[in-house]
């Protein structure tokens, strides 16, 4: 990222708007993470700052990166989807490499997943050749907690997460390939697990979706400030309590 600006993280206001000091004045910046970050957005922290030329914004900057236990976090949440798009679209996911059809944000039903992986049936005949298999479906999670080198997700109860999770057992019970895919944004985290002490329904949703076939997928980031993306292979995960 060429226009990252470095600032000091001073509070947060609400769900959407925090406060820095950039160049001894107070800011007002995006926040693009609903997740709690207690651990994270601490005052005093350094954060480096996205800036935007859109007139129609009510703030010049996004936060971007935060500074903790001498690594950078990305906590841009909204991002981690094109990070795993892309990653998929370059073949870094071995499970989810093969697919012919890559398209972000289908829709099914009433909402929408956030990414759609399928195959053209070759051996379908000419009439019906836009047939299609090998149907999968992801949904994405960005991941910031850290405990003992444990990631957890998520930070605060999610209703919408869970519905998610309900969205996929759904279409695996219909045929197709379904996938919970947690992308830890933290390089200090080292494996997964769901965060049964702040959302215990979520918690044991994910626990019956695995039960019920579908996957999961946990990878890590690795950030700079020049970039982010996608590194290594699935890392390990315990859904027990």
């Amino acid at each position: 990222m060429t226009n990252l600006v470095k600032a000091i993280f001073r509070n947060r206001l609400n769900r959407f708007i925090a406060e820095v000091e950039l160049n001894g004045e107070t800011v007002k910046v995006h926040l693009p993470n609903t997740g709690r970050c207690k651990e994270l957005l601490i005052d005093g922290v350094i954060v480096y700052l996205k800036s935007s030329d859109n007139p129609n914004r009510k703030t010049k900057y996004s936060l971007y990166l935060v500074e903790n236990n001498g690594v950078l976090v990305a906590i841009y949440s909204q991002q981690a989807n094109k990070i795993v798009f892309d990653a998929i679209k370059n073949n870094k996911i071995k499970e989810l490499s093969g697919y012919s059809i890559l398209e972000s944000e289908k829709r099914v039903g009433n909402s929408r997943i956030d990414i759609y992986l399928a195959n053209e049936d070759i051996a379908s005949d000419r009439e019906n050749s836009s047939n299609l298999i090998d149907e999968t479906y992801v949904e994405v999670k960005s991941v910031t907690l850290i405990k003992d080198s444990i990631a957890q997700f998520p930070d605060a109860p999610t209703e919408r997460g869970r519905k998610h999770l309900e969205e996929l057992i759904s279409l695996k019970k219909e045929g197709m390939r379904a996938v919970a895919f947690f992308l830890i944004q933290h390089p200090n985290g080292n494996s997964f697990r769901p965060n049964w002490e702040n959302d215990p329904e979520f918690s044991k949703t994910l626990k019956k979706a695995y039960s019920e076939g579908v996957e999961i997928l946990v990878y890590k980031t690795e950030n700079r400030l020049e970039d982010i993306e996608l590194v290594g292979s699935s890392l390990d995960f315990d859904l027990e309590k």
